[in-house]
């Protein structure tokens, strides 16, 4: 019996939780509710936001020039202040003479004078003879017919038993063409 009272007590709190909820939560029936069309609610009026005018007209940074300002400023007629007075042309070379003017500057043969030059040998036999020289500081350079010489890219024309033979061209104060052989020659035997 006491189950049977527990039971009742507990389904007679519920049905009154559940009457208290209905009483408190408002609800609709089917006669208040309104069928809505599609065109009335696209027409229905909106919130209306009140239209706010600016405080101030925006006014561009940039300021327009008028044409004739414009033709002011145009500065194709003027001459360029950074353009040289002298126009200086360049020789073309070719790249393979570029390659031995710097191949000739480069090597130590070619800063002295053919003068300076000492022989202190002669290599004669196979197909060509070759001469042996130093230079002022005592480095040594091995010599053959073609080979060039000195400051002003003298030509060795010959290596023989006596000595080597080499031609020099360069342009004198004048402006012409001088040719001078020079010949280096063994130092006697004492």
């Amino acid at each position: 019996m006491k189950r049977n009272l527990q039971i009742n007590s507990c389904l007679a709190g519920l049905l009154v939780s559940i009457f208290a909820v209905s009483l408190i939560t408002p609800g609709c029936s089917k006669n208040d509710q309104q069928p809505v069309s599609p065109q009335a609610a696209k027409t229905a009026p909106l919130t209306a936001t009140p239209h706010i005018k600016p405080v101030q007209k925006p006014v561009s940074s940039v300021a327009r020039l008028s044409p004739a300002l414009i033709n002011q400023f145009d500065f194709s007629t003027k001459k360029d202040p950074f353009k040289p007075y002298v126009i200086v042309k360049s020789v073309s070379v070719s790249a393979k003479d570029r390659r031995l003017m710097d191949e000739k500057a480069s090597l130590p043969i070619h800063s002295f004078d053919v003068s300076q030059f000492k022989l202190i040998g002669i290599v004669t036999g196979g197909k060509e003879n070759r001469a042996m020289v130093t230079d002022p500081n005592g480095k040594g350079y091995v010599l053959k017919v073609g080979m060039t010489i000195g400051k002003n890219d003298g030509r060795v024309m010959a290596v023989t038993n006596s000595g080597v033979d080499i031609l020099e061209q360069f342009r004198d104060d004048n402006g012409k063409v001088r040719k001078e052989h020079i010949k280096l020659a063994l130092p006697r035997k004492l």
